[in-house]
């Protein structure tokens, strides 16, 4: 009796691992397809003059980039004046972003306009 309880606890733990292990495999490099925003306002822009003005002039403020996809917001990181450049000319639009995720934050590895 006690070796079943035994080898029972280990499956539990060996299968608790395992979830725990999937969790973490789901942050690393992937392309997410979204609205490019700002940290700051995230899908409901406060601004009047549109999405691409409001972002942008919250982005001139302090705020970073965002990337608006379905219902979740990811704050996108990068310094790379290329990927910089890039958001701000998809303020307000569809864009691809490649990046690393982890948990609520990409950091940037390309820009691309989005369909």
């Amino acid at each position: 009796m006690k070796a079943r309880i035994g080898s029972m606890l280990g499956l539990v733990v060996l299968t608790g691992m395992l979830s725990v292990g999937f969790l973490f495999a789901a942050d690393g490099p992937q392309t997410l397809t979204g609205k490019v925003s700002d940290a700051m306002c995230g899908a409901k822009h406060a601004m009047g003059g549109g999405d691409a003005e409001c972002t942008r002039a919250c982005v001139t403020k302090g705020s970073k980039y965002a990337l608006v996809v379905g219902s979740k917001v990811y704050t996108l990181d990068t310094s790379d004046k290329t990927a910089l450049a890039e958001l701000n000319k998809l303020a307000g639009a569809n864009a691809k972003v490649t990046g690393n995720v982890k948990g609520d934050t990409v950091e940037v590895k390309s820009v691309a306009p989005g369909a």
